[in-house]
């Protein structure tokens, strides 16, 4: 093993679309820095975004979040919404935006999955926000729906890797969770 410094090693990660209402309209940007908390209830998910993001303030204002999982199929619009701020550019009128129960949560109908979240906490870094939002509701189109589980083969995620700076695609299934380690357990 080879030391290479600190470098972050968690890459790929779902690309998402996080929503939020800035100055009464809806803007989204990209981002891959999402992290899940817990999975009790209520449960808790975290997203990173520079302080300079046009955003934050919406977010802060009122309250709310969402965090829309887009597939393979919008990683132009996903990649657009990355690059171009909210502050010269209307990013929702690339989408058919809908809201849920939080009204400052604007969320896409072309996402296969929907998350709306209020804010519960902010960790404050020096060079960005750190959001907990607290998960009120999953909105999911039925076509990614197995058994009436989400079935990430059918909502195709796009993946960002920091290392290549490429998009990338889910593989096969290599093994089952919680049953694969099974044939080492000693007698």
């Amino acid at each position: 093993m080879n030391p290479i410094g600190p470098v972050n090693a968690l890459y790929p990660m779902p690309t998402t679309l996080v929503g939020a209402t800035v100055n009464g309209k809806p803007n989204f940007l990209a981002v891959a820095h999402v992290g899940i908390l817990n999975h009790g209830n209520p449960q808790y998910l975290s997203i990173g975004l520079g302080k300079a993001h046009y955003s934050n303030a919406g977010i802060h204002e009122n309250r709310a979040f969402s965090i829309c999982l887009p597939s393979e199929d919008l990683m132009v619009e996903t990649d657009y919404c990355g690059i171009m701020t909210g502050r010269k550019t209307d990013k929702a009128a690339l989408f058919d935006v809908f809201h849920g129960e939080l009204k400052t949560a604007p969320m896409i109908r072309q996402c296969p999955v929907n998350m709306e979240l209020k804010l519960h906490d902010v960790l404050d870094f020096p060079t960005h926000d750190i959001f907990v939002g607290e998960l009120v509701q999953t909105y999911v189109d039925d076509d990614v729906l197995t058994n009436g589980k989400i079935d990430i083969s059918k909502v195709r995620p796009l993946l960002f890797d920091m290392a290549s700076v490429r998009y990338w695609r889910l593989g096969p299934v290599v093994g089952k969770c919680w049953n694969a380690g099974k044939s080492l357990k000693l007698p």
